[in-house]
């Protein structure tokens, strides 16, 4: 082929994809959506897991667009997205228009990718069935049968600390995020992981290696932006280590429990059953999918948790009276109970509800909502149509540092979350685990592992900052779950038992 003709054909493939991708970036103005102008091929997500984090441009876009539209666009690579700000609109997506906007339109793969195909990920039938499957899970009384056995681990990790002299500076999120290990690997896979005695253990280092890859934030977002073409190329959001070691951890298990006849109430238990046995009606689980909901037991509680611990005791050392004030209520309450920790006295803790919801608007875990939408979708009131498999973001993190909903919104305050308080603003503008039919199903439990950690420590320790401790708050870029970059220093003085 001459060099001219080579040329020609080159000259019309450029021809070609830049009139394909101006098409695509000039979508938004044809549908009518506010907009940033994009740039090839990020669009409106320049930086996205180097320089910024996700909650960081649609806190940009927020602030641009939220108080003259109730619906913007952005470009997430070459495809549209919608980012909704208005309340009313948000609970219509989340509750109202559930049957538009039932999927997430994540990544996942049960081919190539066993653990990405999680109750998070799952979508239609398979999404439903999944959540009628693992609900029982979650009940009051499975919380009180839970409980037990966070209150033990937790025990373990004040004795670990009592006995550690250098109390002067402590990594917290280490402390926490060994005990969330230790308490998850027990209650969703009814195995002991030691990671409170050992750091290092692999169940911890596996935990460390899922939120440690390379721009894990990124990998998601463009997995899920080009789901088809990804799983085609057989891509995989998780290192190929970290699914073999839970693959063949759960096999493991599940072999021995059954060669044993062990029953244990746990969340392996349950799905073994329905893999034995199956459901009216539907098929037997498979040990992937088996794999796959403890795998997403061990990642959903263990991250959010113990950033959430962190986030808190990063805000009590910064505001000590806060940090009394909460003490003091734990004190008063156990002492109705004996001075023993139980169920029903943390119940009773009302201003320790009121500190977590400071901490989670502040700093809310799952900072943003995703949902697709199933068909076209009106917006109410205007003329403005979401096309149908259109991704929708819906801002969490920046809807609760918004000052209309929460004036002087970076003070952490947690009389906000008095009653009286709540009742005046929109409930949609404080829902950090999200809202509606697909919420996040272990929320009560994850609250409930936050609050003994808390007790624990605040009967035990006082915190405060140190010189090593970080003035502001900075955020792994790579992290979806909003996680702290760097060490979470604080000193810890021992409190005795009659006296502080």
């Amino acid at each position: 082929m001459s060099l001219t003709i080579s040329l020609g054909l080159l000259g019309l493939i450029l021809v070609f994809l830049s009139s394909m991708i101006f098409k695509r970036y000039s979508a938004m103005q044809t549908l009518g959506f506010m907009h940033e102008k994009p740039e090839f091929p990020f669009g409106n997500l320049r930086g996205i897991g180097i320089k910024h984090h996700m909650i960081h441009i649609l806190a940009r876009t927020y602030n641009k667009f939220s108080k003259i539209s109730s619906v913007h666009g952005l470009y997430a690579f070459l495809n549209t997205t919608f980012v909704v700000t208005d309340l009313d609109l948000v609970k219509d997506i989340l509750v109202n228009n559930f049957d538009v906007f039932q999927n997430r339109g994540l990544f996942n793969s049960k081919e190539h990718d066993p653990l990405s195909a999680h109750l998070a990920a799952l979508e239609d039938q398979e999404w439903r069935k999944m959540r009628q499957i693992l609900t029982p899970t979650y009940t009051s009384g499975k919380m009180k049968m839970m409980f037990n056995t966070v209150l033990s681990v937790s025990n373990q990790m004040i004795e670990k600390l009592k006995a550690n002299d250098n109390l002067g500076a402590v990594e917290v999120r280490e402390v926490i995020a060994s005990f969330m290990t230790d308490v998850i690997g027990n209650i969703a896979f009814g195995l002991e992981m030691h990671a409170i005695e050992d750091p290092n253990s692999e169940f911890r280092k596996m935990g460390r290696k899922v939120f440690g890859s390379d721009n894990f934030l990124g990998k998601i977002l463009l997995f899920s932006n080009f789901r088809s073409l990804a799983r085609k190329l057989r891509f995989q959001l998780f290192p190929p280590d970290v699914s073999n070691f839970f693959r063949q951890l759960v096999k493991d298990t599940v072999e021995y429990r059954r060669e044993n006849n062990i029953e244990r109430d746990d969340m392996l238990n349950l799905l073994m059953k329905i893999g034995t046995e199956g459901r009216k009606g539907e098929e037997k689980l498979t040990m992937d999918e088996i794999t796959a909901q403890c795998f997403l037991f061990f990642v959903g509680g263990f991250e959010t948790s113990s950033s959430t611990s962190t986030f808190t005791l990063f805000n009590l050392s910064e505001n000590l009276d806060v940090q009394d004030k909460l003490r003091d209520e734990i004190k008063l309450v156990l002492a109705r109970h004996d001075n023993e920790i139980t169920y029903e006295a943390m119940r009773e803790m009302k201003y320790l509800d009121m500190v977590i919801n400071e901490t989670l608007r502040i700093y809310p875990p799952g900072a943003i909502a995703i949902r697709e939408a199933s068909r076209d979708y009106k917006v109410p009131n205007t003329k403005l149509i979401i096309p149908k498999s259109s991704m929708v973001f819906i801002p969490i993190y920046s809807i609760q540092r918004d000052p209309e909903f929460y004036p002087d919104p970076e003070k952490f305050d947690p009389q906000r979350f008095a009653e009286e308080n709540i009742a005046k603003r929109h409930p949609m503008s404080h829902i950090p685990f999200c809202y509606g039919p697909r919420n996040c199903i272990g929320y009560r439990y994850g609250l409930m592992q936050i609050k003994i950690a808390l007790i624990q420590l605040l009967i035990n320790f006082r915190f405060t900052k140190t010189s090593q401790t970080p003035e502001k708050i900075i955020y792994n870029l790579k992290n979806p779950v909003l996680s702290p970059a760097t060490d979470i220093i604080l000193k810890l003085q021992k409190i005795s038992s009659n006296n502080e």
